[in-house]
């Protein structure tokens, strides 16, 4: 299960196996997610910062949202409640763009597998009536163990491939960013060359649900063309929307596939590294 409807996480609000997430957050204004969350979420919802929980400390290299360490982050979810037979499901407000991340650190990362994300996340959710609160619930800490799986690359893997046949990068992005117009959040516009295109707001429909997997499998597949899906490589600006194409690749059955956490931002923090436009 990687996709939870509305009514069904209604009906598990206070299952205590279920372990809700509401991972809301803006790039260009980091503190609106908690102000939101303090203001009403969903019942028993823990806050996780997308900054301070989903992401670890800043070099300058290592792009805007690398992940954090892996102890530190299996020792946070321990003390939210979540133990290794939990059902964890995410949530936002950004078309799943937050959730799908967090989605993607458990699953494919730290290999947990009882994890989904609420398709049409919170805006569906408040707009269909569903309850909402403001109170904080008291997270009763439980143990959980998990190790990193190989479920990604690395941005020295990526220089590696550039050129050669055995790779295809998928860039999340907008389409004017990729093309290097309009940057506004990182610092050098372009994209890693070789790297194609697919803008994460198509894997949605006009209400912000997923599209149909026969749909999304039909734009992805011209994108993966003939390589083993092992060869395809999600990457955007900081490593938060890549996550929601490999979602949605998933839901369309197209599995294994992989992401590159650091993104654009590490990509072009370094300038011997080749920029296209």
């Amino acid at each position: 299960m990687m996709l939870v409807p509305t009514a069904e996480l209604a009906a598990h609000l206070h299952d205590p196996a279920w372990i809700i997430f509401d991972c809301r957050h803006d790039l260009m204004k980091p503190e609106i997610g908690v102000q939101l969350y303090a203001k009403s979420h969903l019942p028993g919802a823990r806050f996780a910062s997308v900054d301070r929980d989903l992401s670890g400390p800043l070099t300058g290299k290592n792009g805007r949202h690398p992940l954090p360490d892996a102890e530190v982050f299996v020792a946070w979810l321990g003390s939210q409640g979540v133990s290794n037979t939990s059902q964890v499901v995410a949530y936002d407000s950004g078309g799943s763009m937050y959730a799908a991340r967090l989605w993607w650190m458990l699953s494919h990362w730290l290999g947990h597998k009882h994890v989904a994300v609420l398709d049409g996340g919170w805006d569906i959710w408040s707009r269909a009536g569903f309850p909402v609160t403001s109170k904080v619930p008291k997270a009763t800490p439980a143990p959980f163990s998990a190790k990193p799986h190989d479920a990604l690359v690395t941005v020295d893997q990526v220089l590696a491939h550039l050129g050669k046949p055995d790779m295809q990068v998928i860039d999340a992005r907008a389409p004017d960013r990729f093309r290097g117009q309009n940057e506004t959040i990182d610092p050098v516009g372009g994209h890693i060359p070789g790297a194609a295109n697919r803008l994460f707001r198509d894997n949605l429909d006009a209400f912000g649900f997923y599209k149909p997997p026969a749909e999304l499998r039909a734009a992805f597949e011209p994108l993966v063309g003939k390589h083993p899906l092992h060869e395809i490589v999600h990457q955007c600006g900081s490593g938060i929307t890549a996550a929601h194409n490999l979602l949605a690749m998933e839901i369309a059955g197209l599995k294994g596939t992989r992401l590159y956490p650091g993104s654009w931002s590490e990509w072009c923090s370094d300038p011997s590294r080749p920029v296209a436009t």
